[in-house]
C-alpha cells in the first residue's frame, strides 16, 4: 500500500493537499475527537509543510466502524498508515489520548525505520509510564457528558444537540477504554526527542506527570507551560504553530521562516 502525497483515506486527512513540501506533520486527536480538531493547524501550516491529520475509527465519516478499544492495536493500524507515505522529515504531534497514541506509534515507527519521526510534541498528557486508577468508561451517559463537561473539549453546540451527543458517545467511551486500560513500560524509550505542552490549569496533568516524560525519550526533553485547562490549544493556536514549525525546520534541517511562523 503506497498513499500518494496529496491523498485523504479513511485514516489519513488532508485538509490543504500539499505534495511539493519537503516535511510532514502528523497529527493524532484526542479522545473522542476526530480529525477536524487539527483543521486550524493544518490550514496554517500547509502548504509548506504536508499535515497529515488521523481520522480513528467510529466516529464523523467512520461512525458506522467500531471503535478500537487497545492503543496497542489502534498504533499499529496508524504507524501501517504512516509507513505507506512517501518518506519525508516528520513530527508527530498528539494531544491527550493522542499524544499517548504518537509516542506508542512512534515506538513502531523506529522499529521498522520507515518515517521514523524527528520528533514527539506530546500535548495535554501525562507520561506513558504514569497510571492513574480511572474508570470514567464505566459511567452511565451523563457521567462521560459530565467530564467532558469538566475538561471542556466538546463544542457547545454537540452538548445542545442530543441526538449528535448520543451518536459520540460509543467513540467516546470507546477511546476512554483504550486510553484507560493502557499501560506502558518505564523503559520504554524513543530514539526522537520529546517536548511535552501542558495547561497550567489542566484537571488531568501535573507538572511531574508531565516532566515524566523525560524519561521515555534519549534525545532532547523539552516542556513549554501554557496559560489554560486541558485544551489550552485553542487559545494559543499562534505559539503552538511556532513551536511546531521549529521542530519542523530541526527536521528539514534548515533554518528559516515556513508560511510567516518564526522558527523556535
Amino acid at each position: 500500500m503506497q498513499i500518494k502525497d496529496e491523498e485523504s483515506t479513511d485514516w489519513i486527512r488532508r485538509y490543504r493537499p500539499s505534495p511539493d513540501s519537503d516535511v510532514r506533520l502528523v497529527c493524532f486527536p484526542h479522545a473522542g475527537g476526530s480529525a477536524t480538531f487539527f483543521h486550524p493547524v493544518a490550514m496554517s501550516l500547509a502548504p509548506e509543510a504536508d499535515v497529515v491529520v488521523l481520522q480513528y475509527p467510529g466516529r464523523q465519516d467512520r461512525l458506522r466502524e467500531p471503535c478500537i478499544t487497545d492503543i496497542g492495536i489502534l498504533a499499529d493500524r496508524l504507524a501501517e498508515q504512516i509507513m505507506a507515505l512517501s518518506e519525508k522529515p516528520t513530527v508527530l504531534f498528539g494531544h491527550s489520548m493522542g499524544a499517548t497514541l504518537a509516542f506508542e506509534t512512534a515506538v513502531r515507527l523506529e522499529a521498522t525505520g520507515v518515517n521514523s519521526p524527528h520528533a514527539l510534541v506530546a500535548s495535554g498528557r501525562r507520561a506513558p509510564s504514569v497510571h492513574r486508577d480511572e474508570h470514567v468508561r464505566e459511567r452511565d451517559d451523563d457521567g462521560i457528558i459530565a467530564e467532558l463537561r469538566a475538561l471542556n473539549g466538546t463544542d457547545s453546540a454537540v452538548f445542545g444537540d442530543e441526538e449528535l451527543l448520543r451518536l459520540a458517545l460509543p467513540a467516546i467511551r470507546g477511546d476512554y477504554t483504550a486510553i484507560e486500560t493502557y499501560t506502558c513500560p518505564a523503559d520504554r524509550r524513543l530514539r526522537c526527542g520529546i517536548t511535552v505542552l501542558t495547561g497550567d490549569s489542566d484537571p488531568r496533568v501535573t507538572l511531574e506527570e508531565l516532566g515524566a516524560w523525560e524519561t521515555h525519550t534519549l534525545g532532547p526533553f523539552g516542556t513549554r507551560v501554557f496559560g489554560g485547562g486541558h485544551f489550552f490549544l485553542a487559545d494559543h493556536r499562534e505559539a503552538v504553530d511556532d513551536l511546531l514549525v521549529g521542530h519542523l525546520h530541526r527536521a528539514r534541517g534548515l533554518t528559516g521562516r515556513i508560511a510567516g511562523h518564526a522558527a523556535g
